[in-house]
């Protein structure tokens, strides 16, 4: 079967911001594959959700960590699709804790999810957007991946790569006509952050500018818009941190 409209993989799409980034695209007519590792019937929930909205949308689970995996994913895409016209890159996971108490599985663990799973999405992605001479690749960064956090430096330090990935990717794909941009999502109301108190979370506040955390929404709204427009605009780094940084 093959569709003449848009196609989307969100990855980390049973939740926050990928359920949020699901939603919007749905809105605008996009067929949506949604993705997750562990959540499965979240995601199926997400899926019913944009069923009863009139979309239509294709799970494919799997761990965007493993290139196995990754390749599996693609299969089922390409097997109902072409290819994409746009790769989220949004799953991802924390690790709040000292850099000394980590050990080598929970490393390799925050690598595999947060970095190297933008790198075997975005290698399976590219070669339909290459012969398509179009494309967006929109990955999911964060604020701490420009600046750093402490009790975070291994997120950190992947989501720095996930920067850098981005504008290194960005200039070998400009001249297929292909953009690659990062959200740097300051402190969002999600479940990743369900770890702070309450306390926490008002103390925090009050160092954001904005006065508040952002949105899933919001984030989805940003990423709907860069892959909707602005075809100049590529290799960028956009905070999204209510001023924070």
């Amino acid at each position: 079967m093959t569709m003449k409209r848009k196609a989307v993989l969100i990855t980390g799409a049973s939740r926050g911001i990928g359920l949020a980034c699901a939603r919007r695209f749905a809105k605008a007519g996009y067929f949506v594959f949604l993705n997750c590792r562990h959540s499965l019937c979240e995601l199926a929930q997400v899926r019913d959700l944009l069923h009863a909205g009139g979309t239509d949308c294709e799970l494919v689970p799997g761990n965007v960590g493993n290139p196995q995996e990754v390749a599996a994913i693609f299969q089922k895409i390409e097997a109902r699709c072409q290819g994409l016209d746009v790769l989220i890159n949004n799953a991802g996971i924390s690790y709040v804790g000292l850099l000394t108490d980590m050990t080598d599985t929970d490393w390799r663990e925050i690598l595999d999810s947060n970095l190297s799973s933008v790198f075997y999405c975005s290698r399976a992605a590219i070669p339909f957007m290459v012969s398509q001479k179009q494309g967006k690749i929109l990955n999911i960064s964060s604020m701490w991946g420009r600046v750093g956090a402490s009790c975070e430096a291994a997120y950190s330090a992947t989501k720095a790569g996930v920067n850098g990935l981005t504008m290194a990717l960005a200039k070998e794909l400009a001249p297929s006509n292909i953009q690659v941009n990062a959200i740097a999502c300051g402190i969002i109301d999600t479940a990743m952050n369900a770890c702070f108190s309450e306390e926490e979370l008002s103390a925090l506040k009050e160092e954001i500018p904005a006065g508040r955390l952002g949105t899933p929404e919001e984030v989805a709204e940003l990423a709907f818009t860069l892959a909707e427009n602005h075809p100049y605009l590529t290799g960028q780094i956009i905070g999204l941190d209510g001023g924070y940084i």
